[in-house]
C-alpha cells in the first residue's frame, strides 16, 4: 500500500518505477528503500533465516540486524532497507548463505 495524500506531508507526486521480487514485477515510489517498496506491495517475507529456515523480513529498519538481506541484480546479501530501489532492478529472497569458498590459488 503506497500512501498518495498524507495528512501533514501532503500529496505523494514522486515518480512510480517498477522492479521485480522473484521474478514478480511490482511497482515502487522513486526514492524508495527496497524493504519500503517490497513491503508496499504486500510482501513481509524477504528470505529464510539460515539455522531454523523460519520466514524473515523487515526488523529493524535500519541496516543492523541484516533480517532483511536479498539479491539484488546478483549481489548477494544486500541490506534491502538501506538500499534504494532503481527502475528494473531484479531483488531475490536470500535463501542461504553467501558462497565465499574460494580455490586453492585464489585471494
Amino acid at each position: 500500500m503506497h500512501l498518495t495524500n498524507h495528512p501533514v506531508l501532503g500529496k505523494d507526486d514522486r515518480k512510480t518505477i517498477q522492479f521485480y521480487f522473484n521474478n514478480k514485477l511490482l511497482n515502487a515510489k522513486e526514492g524508495q528503500t527496497i524493504a519500503a517498496a517490497i513491503m508496499a506491495n504486500g510482501i513481509k517475507k524477504m528470505g529464510v533465516s539460515r539455522k531454523l529456515q523460519q520466514s524473515r523480513g523487515l526488523f529493524c529498519g535500519v541496516g543492523r540486524c541484516y533480517s532483511c538481506f536479498v539479491t539484488v541484480d546478483g549481489l548477494e546479501h544486500v541490506l534491502s532497507c538501506s538500499t534504494l530501489v532503481e527502475e528494473g532492478m531484479e531483488v531475490y529472497s536470500n535463501l542461504s548463505d553467501p558462497d565465499v569458498r574460494r580455490g586453492e590459488n585464489e585471494y
